[in-house]
């Protein structure tokens, strides 16, 4: 699942920021590098953003992301309801079984994306930290009020990522099943440390790894027992960004507004198929047409020659011609070379065709190329 850089403006019955979350001192303890992000202090970085990437790619990297919202929604015909509010098929997802879906406007544009897990009678939703304020309103809207919608506020998040994060985790839990039972997109109850904890196996790296809700009142003692492991070290808001931008991951806000459709942003996946064909989601009039005849714009990944990085808002040029432009860009510490995502025009979205980036006046050579920019490690059902 993805998360925003920007911060929304909030109502008058919106908590305003930058608040806390519930290991803000033990970040600031660790030397964590505070910044205001989503409305939260957060630590942007610990000993750097370029070792901390290097080693959530080795190890394991530990991430708070506190700030996304945890939602619960339940009552009778629940699943017809949220079928309704979100382009989701529910009836092919098992208990415990995680999906990734959209929360669209009626123009077909993301307001968001978010996580669905079906957990008990009802499901968990986990959406994006700066958009959940808007997110709980439009739900709520959408919702029939025989259905219940709760903010799981007392409940802190964290991300444990890497190829060693099983390593690091499996020995503190106990539980039903091993977590080995666990394969990407599927979760379940542990006991963590003797603390209850619902922990799926996703993330926004690339990588193997898991997503731990757990009490905020523990939140502390937690994050001491996973760091502890020699796997673990925790990760900033930097590396979080470099490595979901190298697994070619979108951030809300960035590569996804309310004025993107999914068919542009690549992300149909998010639309099951049998809603695709039956439609009755906000934005379906104007997507499904999109599906069937293509957009006029497509998100693709760009390897730029030598070593300056693009960044949000530069202008794509095909010759002279400005045909699109940069969402998101920086260096990547695994290729050791730029990259960066952006729209163009669909019919220069080919692997392989060349651009160019006007980066202040200075154009870049670049080159259309397939995402993700690093392969993807996720733990799939079957594999070793």
């Amino acid at each position: 699942m993805s998360d925003t850089y920007d911060i929304v403006e909030q109502d008058p019955d919106v908590p305003t920021g930058p608040l806390t979350l519930p290991l803000d001192q033990w970040h600031r303890t660790r030397g964590g590098r505070m910044v205001d992000f989503a409305g939260y202090w957060m630590p942007v970085q610990f000993e750097g953003i370029i070792a901390e990437h290097l080693w959530t790619r080795e190890s394991a990297g530990f991430f708070d992301v506190s700030h996304m919202g945890q939602l619960y929604v339940s009552g009778e015909g629940v699943e017809a309801a949220l079928e309704a509010a979100l382009p989701i098929d529910l009836s092919t997802l098992p208990l415990g079984g995680v999906r990734y879906s959209l929360l669209l406007n009626d123009e077909g544009g993301i307001l968001d994306d978010l996580m669905v897990t079906r957990w008990g009678a009802g499901f968990y939703l986990v959406v994006n930290g700066a958009t959940k304020w808007d997110d709980i309103a439009t739900l709520r809207d959408r919702l029939p009020d025989a259905i219940t919608l709760n903010h799981l506020e007392d409940s802190a998040l964290f991300a444990l990522q890497g190829p060693k994060a099983f390593d690091a985790l499996e020995p503190l839990l106990t539980g039903e099943h091993p977590l080995s039972a666990l394969t990407f997109m599927r979760g379940a109850a542990f006991k963590l440390g003797g603390v209850d904890a619902w922990i799926s196996r996703s993330g926004y790296t690339g990588e193997d790894g898991f997503e731990i809700s757990v009490p905020a009142d523990n939140a502390a003692e937690l994050a001491d027992l996973i760091c502890a492991q020699p796997q673990v070290k925790p990760i900033g808001l930097g590396a979080r960004d470099s490595l979901r931008l190298e697994a070619g991951l979108p951030l809300y806000g960035h590569d996804m507004t309310d004025t993107v459709d999914p068919v542009s942003a690549d992300l149909l996946f998010g639309i099951n198929k049998r809603r695709r064909s039956e439609g009755g989601f906000p934005g379906a009039d104007v997507i499904l047409p999109l599906i069937a005849n293509g957009a006029e714009t497509r998100r693709v990944g760009l390897a730029i020659e030598g070593r300056m990085a693009a960044r949000e808002g530069a202008k794509v040029l095909s010759g002279e011609t400005e045909v699109g432009t940069v969402t998101s860009g920086g260096f990547s510490p695994s290729l050791e070379r730029p990259i960066a995502m952006a729209y163009v025009a669909a019919d220069l979205a080919a692997p392989g065709t060349p651009l160019t980036i006007d980066v202040r006046g200075r154009k870049l050579a670049a080159s259309v190329v397939p995402m993700p920019f690093v392969p993807h490690r996720y733990h799939r059902k079957g594999a070793a």
